[in-house]
């Protein structure tokens, strides 16, 4: 190795995002950049390391043999400029800054309309909370979010938190629907109706297993890689589709064909990074939700 004087860490993310996503393309997009950029950063990274990192195959970027050596080490970098990056917005003891709050889209509006967070920025005036939508799981740990309202187990245990409400599912039709094939009468009775399921990153959703295992051979009618989307596709007539009860419940055009699915209920947690948990912005938002959480609930579960 040389040049190691004028080595630069940043160019270790490039490195990161390519081997994360198999291509500079989606690395790019990762990283909000121009693919250019991350072609020109990597081929720095390889020319002040004297050795080359990537090579391009048929099926993307594969890792040379060094690069996969210094792989780990170069997470080891990312993991402590997060931590050192954690702490500065933490830094003081005023409630001030940003809160980035990462929880599924569907929740969004019912969450706004509620008031709770309205009332945390007039008790927090130099706080700010944004709101990070997203139907997959926004990766704390790695700084993507300050704090995540989701439903299911935390997959993660180093994150902190704790259970704020249930999250119940149903299954759901529109009225066209059931006027042209009928409501199921039972669990069993759904293989011979056409379902909507999840596709893309929820294609693996506790819904979707649900539904394989009690309906094996039953004809897809659609897919989206939201819940959203699979929401207005049941609307649509298209089919059955299992729904979180708190959004499906407020639709017109919906109407619940087989009652809460015990399958598929789970808990909502509000989590955070134990890094950030005794930061003063982070624990004065928990303290208000936790102080509050008849209004939270209400926003979960209707």
């Amino acid at each position: 190795m040389h040049n190691w004087g004028m080595f630069e860490w940043g160019d270790l993310r490039y490195l990161l995002a390519v081997a994360r996503h198999g291509s500079t393309l989606a690395a790019a997009r990762a990283l909000g950049v121009n693919q250019s950029t991350v072609h020109r950063r990597l081929a720095e990274l390889e020319r002040r390391l004297g050795t080359p990192l990537a090579v391009r195959r048929p099926t993307g970027y594969q890792l040379t043999e060094f690069g996969s050596v210094i792989l780990p080490l170069a997470r080891s970098v990312e993991d402590a400029v997060i931590a050192l990056e954690r702490q500065a917005r933490g830094a003081g003891e005023a409630v001030t800054g940003t809160i980035r709050l990462t929880c599924p889209e569907p929740i969004v509006g019912r969450l706004t309309q509620s008031g709770l967070l309205d009332r945390f920025h007039a008790r927090y005036p130099d706080a700010h909370i944004e709101l990070l939508t997203s139907d997959r799981y926004l990766d704390l740990s790695r700084g993507e979010a300050d704090v995540a309202l989701r439903s299911g187990e935390p997959e993660d245990p180093h994150l902190v938190g704790r259970k704020v409400a249930d999250s119940f599912w149903a299954l759901y039709a529109s009225p066209e629907y059931i006027a042209r094939h009928g409501a199921p009468a039972g669990t069993a009775d759904l293989r011979r109706h056409r379902l909507v399921a999840f596709d893309g990153a929820m294609s693996q959703h506790r819904a979707n297993v649900w539904l394989a295992s009690v309906a094996p051979g039953a004809t897809i009618a659609a897919t989206n890689s939201s819940v959203l989307g699979v929401l207005l596709a049941a609307r649509s007539g298209v089919g059955l589709a299992a729904l979180p009860t708190t959004i499906a419940e407020g639709e017109p055009g919906l109407v619940e064909v087989l009652p809460t699915i015990p399958e598929l209920t789970r808990g909502w947690y509000l989590l955070t990074h134990p890094d950030l948990r005794r930061q003063p912005r982070i624990a004065a938002f928990f303290a208000f939700v936790f102080a509050d959480l008849a209004a939270l609930r209400a926003v979960l579960m209707g």
